[in-house]
């Protein structure tokens, strides 16, 4: 399979090189993303006894983009592998290159296009859809697109769709017979249905963004259910502040359970002279640990982009971390100049989004912890970005007590260094030959 994938880029591109004509547009981009980790309460508090762990995890990918007058074609190669997984002598691999992007775009005219293949799906802040590209692998729909944009009056409309079958029976089978459409995938819908609606305001002073999104989930009875998220996504800027806020509420049912859940966030961000400020908070809904009821209360942030809400610990909404409890948070972030580079510093006071109780029944305290998170990022190169991360986590005695682990104290840090070069671009060729 390995050398399959191989086979299939170089006859990619071959194959897009070939045609090409002046009116045409063709870049071959590449990435290498090594990212070395030491985590000691990632995720979830450590344990007494524990040992941390290191790890380097690297991502490698080949972008191939071709844009001709009515369409345009992008195919993302992508390997994704820990160091050492492999032995240095090997004739079978660990299965770790794939498809990341495959799609092809139509204009049916100057304002409307029809969008269809393996895609990033993404829109606004990325806190419900987003293409979670902090995660090596990425998150990636296989989705069809009908896709309204007018520039001049600021405006764009998207309806997305998505149906998802799995190949887990022989293709005879699987064309028609009992169970035959049953999706076995797990974490993952059955089907979409989403409606995203953004206006940008004149001069520049905001947007205001509408989603609405139907997710229909197999059940392990053959029978669906079908979870509504609607969301409101506003964004204004008034003098020197700039106001945000999103708010999303879920409604629908899972299994047997129906849905009744909400999230809303609002931030403002203020440039003084040496930096800009951020001040925002956040809360989430989780489940009261008395609530007898099958309601699902607890929010999901389903398709986005967790990694960059919460912390960057990722305690919250990032694999099952923190259940359904839900969560507060309280946020300052900034940005320095440092030398050539710039430093992030980001910090956050996490409290409980729901009544949680401790092994007697009493109710705990909110508070769940404070995370500080230090980023320093530069440019080394015009195709070359150094990030260099710290972050530390002190949890209380609540944290504690609904998460696993046990110690309070918990530390993560990490550097990373991203090469992403156009190893072609058609564009820069014809200006070199009007020359």
């Amino acid at each position: 399979m390995k050398n399959d994938y191989h086979f299939l880029a170089l006859l990619l591109i071959v194959l897009t090189l070939a045609p090409i004509s002046m009116a045409a547009q063709f870049k071959l981009t590449a990435e290498v993303r090594p990212r070395t980790e030491f985590r000691n309460g990632f995720k979830t508090p450590t344990s007494t006894g524990f040992d941390p762990a290191f790890f380097t995890e690297q991502r490698s990918r080949l972008y191939v983009d071709f844009a001709d007058e009515k369409y345009k074609l992008r195919f993302s190669l992508q390997d994704v592998r820990l160091w050492g997984q492999v032995p240095q002598i090997f004739k079978n691999d660990a299965g770790t290159s794939f498809l990341s992007e495959a799609w092809g775009q139509y204009f049916v005219s100057e304002t409307f296009s029809v969008k269809a293949g393996r895609q990033i799906i993404s829109y606004d802040n990325q806190r419900f859809l987003g293409g979670l590209e902090w995660a090596q692998q990425g998150r990636r729909h296989d989705a069809l697109l009908f896709i309204k944009e007018d520039k001049t009056k600021g405006m764009k409309l998207h309806f997305g769709l998505a149906f998802n079958a799995d190949n887990d029976r022989p293709e005879p089978g699987y064309l028609q017979g009992p169970g035959a459409s049953f999706y076995s995938v797990g974490g993952n819908y059955k089907s979409l249905q989403y409606a995203w609606y953004n206006k940008a305001f004149k001069d520049e002073k905001g947007s205001l963004s509408l989603l609405a999104l139907n997710a229909t989930l197999q059940n392990a009875d053959s029978t669906v259910s079908n979870k509504q998220t609607f969301g409101i996504i506003p964004r204004l800027k008034v003098g020197k502040v700039v106001l945000a806020a999103d708010v999303y509420y879920q409604t629908g049912q899972v299994g047997g359970a129906s849905v009744n859940a909400f999230l809303a966030g609002v931030n403002a961000t203020i440039k003084t002279k040496a930096t800009p400020l951020t001040l925002g908070v956040e809360y989430i809904s989780g489940k009261d640990d008395d609530d007898t009821s099958s309601d699902i209360t607890a929010f999901s942030p389903d398709y986005g982009t967790n990694h960059a809400f919460n912390g960057l610990m990722d305690y919250f909404f990032v694999g099952p971390a923190n259940g359904s409890v839900g969560v507060l948070d309280l946020y300052l972030k900034t940005k320095f100049k440092v030398g050539k580079g710039a430093l992030l510093l980001h910090g956050h006071q996490f409290l409980t989004g729901s009544r949680q109780l401790d092994a007697e029944g009493g109710e705990l305290g909110k508070g769940m912890g404070f995370e500080l998170d230090a980023v320093y990022v530069r440019k080394l190169a015009p195709a070359v970005t150094l990030h260099v991360g710290a972050s530390a986590l002190i949890g209380t005695e609540t944290l504690t007590t609904i998460r696993p682990g046990n110690q309070k104290f918990n530390q993560w840090a990490w550097t990373m260094i991203t090469f992403k070069p156009t190893l072609f671009d058609s564009d820069d060729s014809k200006k070199k030959k009007k020359k």
